[in-house]
Formats: C-alpha cells, structure tokens, sequence
C-alpha cells in the first residue's frame, strides 16, 4: 500500500510504464534489415552486448551501426538500421500524457529510463513535444542512463537520482515493470509499485489527485 501522504517527487519508468513497447517488432524489422536474429541481446527490461553499450552511454551512434552491420554482415544504411530499432517503441497514451500533467500539480514529476540516444531523440521528440507542449511540461526532469552512464538495477543509479533531486528515498514514489528494479529501488527506501502490462494507471493515482485537489494541499511540493 502507497502511502501518498509522505510522497513529495514520483519516478517513472518509460517503457512498458509510459509508452508502449513491442519487441518482436524490432527483433523482426532488424531481421528483415540486416538479415541476423538480434533476440538474444534485446530484451523488455535488460539488453546486451552492443545494445547494451548504447544504453549506457558507453558507445556512439556510429559505434552502434558499425557494430550491428559487422554482427550481421550486412549493408544495411544507418537510416534503415534507425526505423527498425525505433519500431520498439510505439506510444504513449494519451490518458497517460494527461495524467503526467495532473500529478505534476501535486507532485515533482521525474523519468528514470534505461533507454539509448536514438530513442531518445525518437520518443521525446515524436511523443512529448507535439500540441504547444514540450518534456518540461511533463516532467521535471528526465534522467536517461545513456547520459549518466548507469543503468537499472544498479544502486548507483537510484543513489544518483536521490542526491541529484535532493530527496529522500522515503519520499520517493517508484514505478517500473521490472521487479530487479523494484526490488532494487525498495531496498533503498523507495516506495514502489511493480506496473503490470497495459495497466491504465489512472485508478492508481485518482483517489490522492482528488483529495488534493478538494484539500488544495500538498501541490507543487
């Protein structure tokens, strides 16, 4: 159970949280572009080998092209390898996007996302930056691991994003799909909740949106 009267800062995962994921996508649209089963290194919660790299900030665009064309012998253009890797992801909902704007009256609103900086640059751009709105809007701030150079589960990621946003884990509010996340994440004293597949979590967050919102307390923290 959440206790929402000590939550001052909710964190947020991106995919599988936020937006929508569909990895045999990818993993089919890369075969199809390189002609190399990529399964084995992409995974929902976790990647591997060059992908992965990518998520960790580690290595370049470049260094990713180069590498998926040499894995899979193929030619194929940094372009063609680009949409078939962005076919992972596939939308935030807009009762999604509304409720980022709900809690952000009541609440510091934070994305923490293992992610790489082609999706980045596809999903900021195509998902949060559209009708006169931009990220800021929806978050405060966003905290990609490709630019800190760590990753989920890591405890240093989460002890970095406490010290950077200057709160206490107690008053922390995490959501993820990943239970290593999780786990992690409430075992430094966050709160969690472990988000199941396509969960609407609007019911989740109604009954404090509602009370603060006849209370007029506790917004903005």
């Amino acid at each position: 159970m959440i206790d929402f009267s000590s939550i001052q800062a909710i964190f947020f995962d991106f995919g599988g949280v936020l937006i929508d994921l569909d990895k045999e996508q990818c993993i089919n649209n890369l075969k199809h572009t390189t002609g190399y089963d990529f399964s084995t290194m992409i995974g929902n919660y976790a990647q591997a080998d060059i992908f992965m790299q990518l998520e960790r900030g580690v290595a370049t665009i470049d260094d990713f092209h180069q590498e998926i064309r040499r894995i899979s012998d193929s030619k194929a253009s940094d372009q063609e390898i680009d949409e078939a890797w962005n076919s992972f992801l596939l939308d935030v909902p807009v009762r999604k996007k509304m409720l980022l704007l709900d809690l952000r009256r009541c609440f510091k609103v934070f994305l923490l996302s293992n992610t790489n900086v082609i999706h980045v640059e596809k999903s900021l751009k195509t998902q949060f930056n559209a009708n006169g709105l931009t990220t800021d809007d929806y978050f405060d701030k966003c905290y990609f691991s490709n630019e800190i150079h760590l990753v989920k589960p890591e405890r240093a990621l989460f002890e970095y994003v406490l010290h950077d946003s200057g709160f206490q884990s107690q008053s922390c509010l995490f959501l993820d799909d990943g239970e290593a996340n999780i786990e992690m994440a409430a075992s430094l004293g966050f709160q969690t909740y472990l988000v199941k597949p396509n969960e609407d979590l609007r019911p989740l967050f109604a009954p404090v949106l509602e009370k603060r919102k006849h209370n007029s307390i506790n917004c903005r923290c």
